[in-house]
Formats: structure tokens, C-alpha cells, sequence
């Protein structure tokens, strides 16, 4: 296997170097149509990658997950009558799961997101933020 080059050195590349670092690092060629800019970045990632050890196994993982298809399991959707509970800079914030949405100082809203956002005035994804993960909450 031929050195990888530097990632200074791919500025410098035409295309058809380019073409030629690619086969030599993937080991068969580029897809037809990409651009030298997106050829340069791939290029860049994987040499830095593979000198700084590879990729993560929890990144091959995701890859693989993607490639089949997969996806994590969601949550079993909330029903009425459920709390959720969280704190945020000292204050408990209860929220109640309700037929028509969720109620919340006061207020009922269609979404967890929305809640979340008037409590920390961010976008936060509400099921994430209540700690619910892959919930589905409409």
C-alpha cells in the first residue's frame, strides 16, 4: 500500500490525482459524478482518520445500523394520566401526559419540544430533554 498523502497535498491535486488517491486509499474508484471539492473531503476525513487510528467501533456500528436499515426501538408512546419530572437550575418541573397533549404550569401543550423550549428558551427536543430518548411524542 502506497503512503497516504497529506491533507495539504490534496489542495494541490487535480482531478485525476484525486482520482488516483482514491482508488489507492478505497481501493476502487470514485463514484462518477463527485465534485474534486467533495472528492478533497472525503479524501482529508479518511486519511485523518486512518492516521489518527480509525474510526470509532461506535461509529462502524451506526454505519452498519444504517446500512441494514435499522433503527433504535422507540419508546413506548406516553398515555394519559403519565408524569414526567425534570429538573432544570433547581426548579422540578412536572408535566402531565393528558388525552389532548401535555399539561404544563398551567397550560397544555401539543408538544414536548415546546415545553422544553419555554423552560430552558432553546430548541431542545422535548422527548431528549425529559429523558425519554427515542419516544415518539407528538
Amino acid at each position: 500500500m502506497s503512503p497516504l498523502p497529506t491533507i495539504a497535498a490534496l489542495e494541490a491535486m487535480e482531478r485525476a490525482e484525486l482520482l488516483a488517491a482514491w482508488t489507492a486509499i478505497f481501493g476502487g474508484p470514485a463514484p462518477r459524478s463527485i465534485s474534486q471539492p467533495l472528492l478533497r473531503r472525503f479524501l482529508a476525513i479518511e486519511i485523518q482518520a486512518r492516521r489518527s487510528g480509525g474510526l470509532t467501533a461506535k461509529f462502524h456500528a451506526g454505519l452498519d445500523r444504517a446500512a441494514r436499515q435499522e433503527t433504535r426501538a422507540a419508546a413506548r408512546p406516553l398515555q394519559p394520566g403519565g408524569r414526567l419530572l425534570r429538573e432544570w437550575n433547581g426548579v422540578t418541573h412536572v408535566v402531565e401526559v393528558t388525552g389532548d397533549g401535555y399539561h404544563w404550569n398551567g397550560a397544555v401543550y401539543r408538544s414536548l419540544s415546546a415545553i422544553a423550549r419555554e423552560i430552558t428558551g432553546a430548541h431542545w427536543s422535548g422527548p431528549r430533554f425529559f429523558g425519554l430518548k427515542g419516544a415518539t411524542a407528538s
